[in-house]
């Protein structure tokens, strides 16, 4: 199954460039995945209530054709990958003109979190039966193995490098 989530470009929504501003890529990804969350009983309160929340850890686009202020556009929420217990997520985003025009891609890759001890956890059932509604025949296993092939990783430097 895919969701889909319908936004009308801002004027607020664009750059200096008169289209989407790469910023609103991110916003509209983050919304369409909270509307879907809300649909599926998911949506802000309940996490409060069960003391999780998601977390986005590496998120990256592909862009094919501009968006303008004032286009309608649709975003899909679509479940790439996820791990047996589901603590682990990866969502494709896809926009789309309501013409069917792909405009965009994003992926986004991230975890479920215990907003107290702020570490990864495993989500409750009810979100696990959600998320397995959205998955697909392509959908992958992912597992913490996953977060070494990603592009990036933290390497800290002295502080004493930074001269500010």
């Amino acid at each position: 199954m895919i969701f889909y989530h319908k936004f009308e470009v801002r004027w607020s929504d664009l750059d200096a460039n008169k289209h989407l501003a790469n910023s609103s890529y991110v916003q509209y990804c983050a919304q369409a995945r909270m509307a879907f969350m809300t649909k599926e009983k998911m949506g802000v309160t309940q996490l409060s209530r069960w003391g999780i929340g998601p977390v986005i850890l590496h998120e990256r686009y592909s862009f094919f054709k501009e968006i303008y202020a004032d286009q309608i556009v649709i975003v899909s929420v679509e479940i790439d990958g996820c791990s047996d217990d589901s603590s682990i997520y990866r969502f494709v985003h896809k926009f789309y003109t309501p013409e069917g025009v792909h405009c965009a891609t994003s992926e986004a890759t991230g975890v479920w979190i215990d907003m107290m001890l702020r570490k990864m956890t495993t989500p409750p059932d009810d979100v696990v039966e959600a998320m397995n509604k959205y998955k697909s025949p392509e959908t992958v296993v992912l597992s913490k193995e996953d977060f070494k092939k990603l592009p990036f990783h933290p390497h800290n430097i002295d502080p004493a490098e930074i001269n500010i």
